[in-house]
């Protein structure tokens, strides 16, 4: 193990290890039963994990699931109450654990990789790209516009990490082309990054933390696919406009430039690419009408892989190449966030707040803000995973916070703030793949980024807000 990681190795397992040998009395003064401390061990393993990444993130969330089952599952490893000093404290079943690996945010995401993986099997997705930047011209503010607009639908069909990658080997040929200043390679390499960030935004497979977002909201708050679509759209657009006049103004491209599209479109007509072509429109139109057929956008993301598998369109060979990573973080996330709600750890931490002494906006704004920083960190899926949970006990313990939106809004506010934080190489694999194309530089990446998180925030904040709390329309 190279000596970097084995140093963050160390350190993400010695604060554990230090919360672990505090005496039981200062436990007890505290207010925590046993499963509740222990929980907190866990909890503190996965932060610290998550940040430093000793292991890989997926890694880290596996371990997460196995130190749930052996601390706070009703068959864990360790004895009851010791001495009677302490209560035990609410433990979670074991089979609510392990369900996770089979939850519909699992199978919803798993879907949406059969649909992807297919997709870039026949090359649809190069094909469709080339196409439709015809109509954008030759001018280069026309053409980033296309690339944008372009990158940013496929990203929410896709992962935002194959869409970028797509996109970058169109987008080099362009950049090429440019003769009279670096500014206008630097504009294309952001508007391809934060266009695929944005655009994940729109739709529940769009990104991870989405889809986290929407398994805590249940009932009355529960929302569709085609639903959340008709409020994140609206906001996509915005931020794309906002970007695209951001990146012209701090990145002015000249207008002399022209650029050379040499764009070959060859769409596929064997028997794979047709069953393609009738799959993956025929699901995502089920995915928007959800109101009208009654299946939700579980039970529909099951249909791809019903038909690829039996079609053999995707078969043992493509099963391998899919992101499998994602759905153990995913898994481990929704591990931590059960059990963080099933022993009472989240109500117990927000008791210990006086919240009481704030208004519920201020509130709101403050819990927001701490995810989008953290997301510029680490992994956005791994921020809405530690975060949700606290949100949905912040929601419950603050009956005013109804006055402003309820449930949805915190839980959906948070949501956006998790996919916003953009404003470093490491904060998503968009980001990653343009900075390590040699498209853009750290700093223009983190001034850019910022200013789209702030502004982001603050737009989502106010968005919201009017369509919970003022006009009631979500």
């Amino acid at each position: 193990m190279p000596r970097g990681r084995l140093l963050k190795l160390l350190f993400a397992t010695g604060i554990p290890v230090i919360l672990a040998i505090i005496p039981i009395e200062w436990i007890s003064s505290g207010g925590l039963s046993l499963v509740e401390y222990r929980l907190v061990l866990v909890f503190a393993l996965a932060v610290l994990f998550w940040i430093l990444e000793p292991v890989p993130i997926y890694a880290t969330s596996i371990l997460v699931i196995v130190l749930l089952l052996l601390l706070v599952s009703d068959h864990n490893i360790l004895p009851d109450t010791p001495r009677g000093e302490i209560p035990l404290g609410e433990t979670i079943a074991y089979e609510e654990i392990m369900g996770v690996f089979g939850s519909p945010i699992i199978m919803l995401f798993l879907g949406g990789f059969f649909l992807a993986r297919a997709v870039n099997k026949i090359e649809l997705d190069v094909n469709l790209a080339n196409y439709l930047l015809r109509p954008f011209g030759t001018q280069p503010r026309f053409v980033m516009l296309g690339i944008m607009i372009i990158t940013a639908v496929f990203s929410m069909f896709m992962s935002n990490t194959a869409t970028a990658a797509m996109m970058i080997t169109i987008l080099m040929p362009v950049v090429s082309t440019f003769r009279k200043k670096r500014e206008n390679v630097v504009a294309f390499g952001l508007a391809l990054a934060f266009s695929a960030n944005i655009g994940g935004i729109g739709t529940i497979i769009g990104t991870p933390p989405n889809a986290i977002g929407i398994g805590f909201l249940e009932g009355d708050d529960a929302i569709g696919y085609g639903q959340w679509m008709l409020f994140a759209l609206p906001f996509v657009a915005v931020m794309l406009a906002f970007l695209w006049f951001l990146l012209q103004k701090m990145y002015p491209v000249h207008r002399e430039e022209v650029v050379e599209l040499k764009t070959r479109v060859r769409f596929r007509r064997s028997k794979e690419a047709i069953i393609v072509y009738v799959t993956f429109p025929l699901t995502v139109i089920l995915w928007l009408l959800d109101f009208v057929h009654g299946m939700n956008a579980y039970i529909v993301a099951m249909i791809p892989v019903a038909v690829f598998s039996v079609t053999s369109v995707i078969d043992k060979n493509e099963l391998r190449k899919m992101r499998w990573d994602i759905l153990w973080l995913i898994a481990g996330g929704q591990a931590l966030g059960l059990a963080i709600d099933r022993t009472g750890l989240s109500q117990t931490i927000i008791e210990a707040v006086p919240l009481e002494d704030y208004a519920p906006l201020v509130v709101v704004a403050v819990a927001a803000v701490i995810p989008l920083v953290l997301s510029n960190f680490i992994s956005n899926t791994a921020t809405a995973n530690l975060f949700l949970p606290i949100m949905i006990a912040l929601g419950a313990s603050m009956p005013q916070l109804v006055e402003v939106g309820g449930i949805r809004f915190i839980i959906l506010v948070t949501t956006f703030a998790c996919s916003l934080g953009m404003a470093m190489p490491i904060s998503t694999p968009p980001n990653a793949l343009s900075y390590g194309s040699r498209l853009v530089r750290s700093a223009d990446m983190m001034r850019v980024g910022a200013i789209i998180g702030l502004v982001g925030l603050t737009l989502a904040f106010a968005y919201l807000y009017f369509l919970t709390a003022v006009t009631g329309l979500l």
